[in-house]
């Protein structure tokens, strides 16, 4: 408690030190970069009382709270269904209980695919029923099922050597994990790919670091020119069991069955909330996570974890009574896992102000333990954001590494935004993305405060500075 009364006195001071006068002459800088770094320096007060109020004070596992109250009450959340408009309406309501300012809901039109009962046996050569998931927007087979022999094969280059076998065929593919965004391409496009071969299904091998038998969904994308075929995701488990087999030169028959359907677009929102900058209120420092999840498990790591993060970043800010020179904006995307839907109807709504955009912040990779934060933007703002990140020192959590896009900002970056993505343990990650076990068991309140204090010290002292990040 002294701590934190002392750190309170502390903002208040920080605060009339941290007002200065616009440093910029024809939209650039004159401050050297050493006055930077000064001015960084001197939020350590500010970025001590957050870190205190979130991982020890009255604020420590407010964030995992909220979030398991939120999954226990609603569960997941696909894009189209109910329960991801009674969660968007929930969160609504809980930001304007917060005391947040602007709370607001944009709306959108977002895809609607539902499962639907569905299911895969191996017939030959024995009885062994596949755990499975549908793919998003896969279509389903006719009522009575699509029964055929099964292709193994480990690649893209091995389907095509062996193209002349896959029709008519269930195309299994059994590639191996490297990581995710190599791996992924089997789950994209290995329908499209199987399709083009003659194939009349295919099963993917889930993109997954780990597993105890559990399969993994996620969304595939057919082409127009290419017929559509059913398309689903199996375990590592019988992914490599069926490879053995072939490899052994065994037939093997799977009986496939899906009632998956797209329906017509629907309408859902992207909601909004702020703490309105007290000098530069129309420049915005972004912060955000998708709202929106896959309909197994609940959602609570992907990506419940990131969007409460980021929620619990703003009050933090607010609970300590801190108001930055710019606007800090809490956005909770919907429809990302169809492909940033929401996010981009958001960009296209708000592009027109897109240099007053000073940073875009998405937490789309878990909530476990941070180990740094990853960054896109120019040489000079990557040098302003390890100074800031130098603020973290008491977590000893301080790197800056590349690669900050995130599907729901990269609109943003691509556009010369800066951009930056909380990093943490993805290899454990994946272990539960998009299966049943995404739920709140994988979650961890003290991890998930930590995160919190990190991405708080950061929206806080770049919304703050005098002035925004410097772009290419």
């Amino acid at each position: 408690m002294k701590f934190l009364i002392f750190a309170y006195f502390g903002v208040v001071h920080l605060l009339s030190l941290c007002s200065g006068k616009p440093v910029y002459k024809n939209g650039i800088s004159k401050r050297t970069f050493q006055e930077i770094k000064e001015e960084i320096a001197s939020y350590g007060d500010i970025a001590k009382a957050i870190i205190n109020l979130a991982v020890y004070g009255k604020a420590q596992n407010r964030s995992y709270e909220r979030l398991a109250l939120l999954v226990d009450t609603v569960g997941p959340r696909l894009s189209g269904s109910k329960n991801l408009e009674k969660a968007i309406q929930i969160m609504y309501q809980n930001l304007q209980q917060d005391g947040l300012e602007n709370v607001h809901l944009e709306p959108v039109r977002i895809p609607h695919w539902e499962r639907g009962e569905e299911s895969a046996v191996m017939l030959e050569p024995r009885t062994h029923k596949i755990a499975m998931l549908g793919l998003g927007s896969s279509i389903g087979t006719p009522p009575e099922g699509i029964t055929a022999e099964v292709l193994v094969v480990t690649s893209f280059d091995e389907l095509q050597r062996r193209a002349s076998e896959a029709r008519g065929k269930i195309v299994v593919y059994n590639q191996p994990y490297i990581n995710y965004s190599k791996t992924v391409q089997y789950r994209t496009q290995g329908a499209v790919e199987a399709a083009k071969v003659g194939a009349l299904a295919s099963l993917i091998r889930s993109v997954a670091s780990f597993s105890i038998y559990s399969p993994h969904t996620g969304i595939q994308e057919y082409q127009d020119d290419v017929p559509k075929i059913p398309t689903a995701c199996i375990t590592v488990e019988d992914a490599e069991m069926m490879s053995r087999m072939a490899a052994r030169g065994l037939k093997i028959v799977i009986q496939l069955k899906m009632a998956a359907k797209t329906y017509p677009d629907t309408d859902s929102f992207n909601t909004v909330a702020e703490i309105t900058g007290s000098k530069y209120p129309e420049q915005v420092v972004l912060v955000s996570g998708h709202l929106d999840s896959w309909d197994v498990g609940q959602g609570a790591m992907d990506d419940g974890g990131g969007a409460f993060i980021s929620w619990e970043a703003l009050s933090l800010i607010k609970d300590l009574g801190l108001r930055p020179k710019r606007t800090l904006r809490l956005v909770l995307w919907t429809a990302e896992e169809q492909g940033g839907i929401g996010a981009f109807q958001y960009y296209q709504l708000h592009k027109v102000n897109v240099s007053n955009y000073s940073l875009v912040m998405e937490s789309d990779a878990g909530t476990f333990l941070p180990t740094g934060l990853q960054f896109t933007g120019s040489e000079k703002a990557r040098a302003i954001m390890e100074e800031v990140m130098s603020l973290l020192q008491p977590l000893n959590i301080t790197q800056v590494l590349s690669h900050g896009e995130g599907t729901d900002i990269n609109f943003w970056i691509q556009a010369g935004v800066p951009g930056a993505s909380l990093l943490d343990d993805l290899y454990k990650y994946f272990f539960f993305h998009h299966s049943h076990g995404d739920t709140m068991t994988v979650m961890d309140p003290k991890q998930m405060n930590v995160a919190a204090a990190v991405w708080a010290v950061v929206s806080y002292v770049v919304a703050d500075m005098e002035e925004m990040l410097p772009r290419s």
